[in-house]
């Protein structure tokens, strides 16, 4: 898999430089009182996909690290108020020896048959 992201990057550099190498003319840009910017044609496509990567860039991430914290917060008010774990009370020591005796039994229902 790492063979075909490196073949994929590599061929888009080729295109790109292929494209760079055909089209290497000077672009007249007309600039405010009469100025004029000789730029070259691939240079000048850098710099508008730069122009629209950027921003595009910088609210990804904004957007990305508020969501992160919002969900840290989140995550941090759920574990304030999960309640905490249950005290187990500590077994009760019978002092009286009636306390020791099993309760009597009694029956549930009374014979079916009687004999």
């Amino acid at each position: 898999m790492q063979f075909l992201k490196a073949l994929f990057w590599f061929l888009i550099l080729g295109l790109a430089a292929a494209f760079a190498v055909t089209n290497w003319h000077p672009v007249e840009i007309h600039l405010w009182s009469g100025l004029i910017a000789d730029v070259n044609l691939p240079f000048l496509l850098f710099v508008v996909y730069l122009g629209g990567l950027l921003p595009m860039l910088a609210i990804y991430h904004t957007v990305r690290w508020r969501m992160r914290s919002r969900i840290a917060m989140l995550e941090r008010t759920v574990d304030d108020l999960r309640p905490a774990p249950a005290v187990v009370p500590a077994p009760v020591v019978a002092t009286d020896p009636g306390d020791l005796e099993p309760p009597a039994e009694t029956p549930s229902a009374p014979p079916l048959v009687t004999p």
